[in-house]
């Protein structure tokens, strides 16, 4: 792919584009969120760049994200594309990955935390620096995973380890093993962690992972959009953005 082809591709959208030649851009147009070029060819990189805001998915990077894939998905000349981050120790982002059909790999460096991790998730593979830390802790907010969490994660590590990952919003993809006798403290200790979070959420997010893996993948995606919409006018969900400002534990009431 050279850079006449992906910048006739990606113009419309006005995506800046860094290649091997100085970054072209659109008339008006500064380079803002999301950077794609290609040092090998047939390999395309994306990289996210929002620094203020640690690569926090926002309109602006969405609209980007959205037209770079759909320009890359259109170049038969791509034929694996990379996702990854400027900005040290974080990777994020909230895009959906699937409609591409060229193999996809995300480059995780720090923290993939909710979107980020859910986008990581609809990637064919995710390679990940030791420092590494992955999670989907929507429920600590009182909603769940709402860009594909709940279907794809149980999807790839199973039902049981998926439900206590979104349920905990635990920071780790791993399973637990504990000496013999100390089962019952660490069910106690992991039952501690999903008490503290929105019970509202923990229903939504445990319909939308049983009712969603017996669906096909558009309609446990549908199932997803509508456990997510449920709980965004509740009580619970505004005491969770109202604690997280304030940096305290939230107090939900299941309303």
């Amino acid at each position: 792919m050279n850079g006449n082809s992906l910048l006739g591709l990606l113009e419309e959208s006005c995506i800046p584009i860094t290649l091997d030649m100085p970054v072209l851009v659109s008339p008006g147009k500064a380079p803002d969120n999301v950077f794609v070029w290609n040092e090998v060819l047939g390999i395309v990189e994306v990289s996210l760049d929002r620094p203020a805001t640690k690569n926090a998915i926002g309109k602006d990077m969405l609209r980007e994200l959205q037209h770079s894939f759909e320009a890359i998905h259109r170049d038969s000349s791509a034929n694996i594309l990379m996702i990854c981050s400027s900005v040290p120790k974080v990777f994020c982002a909230g895009a959906d990955l699937k409609a591409l059909c060229i193999p996809t790999i995300a480059v995780i460096e720090g923290a993939a935390l909710g979107g980020g991790l859910e986008m990581a998730l609809s990637c064919d593979l995710r390679i990940c620096g030791e420092d590494a830390v992955l999670g989907l802790p929507e429920t600590g907010l009182a909603i769940i995973p709402g860009a594909g969490g709940t279907q794809r994660l149980p999807r790839l590590v199973g039902r049981s380890l998926a439900k206590e990952l979104i349920f905990t919003g635990s920071k780790r993809l791993v399973n637990h093993c504990v000496p013999a006798g100390e089962a019952h403290l660490k069910a106690l200790e992991i039952a501690r962690e999903i008490n503290q979070k929105g019970p509202l959420a923990l229903r939504m997010a445990k319909r939308a992972i049983d009712e969603g893996l017996q669906a096909d993948m558009t309609s446990a995606l549908e199932l997803e959009e509508d456990c997510y919409e449920e709980l965004l006018n509740t009580k619970d969900r505004l005491e969770g953005l109202l604690a997280f400002a304030e940096k305290r534990k939230p107090k939900y009431t299941g309303e």
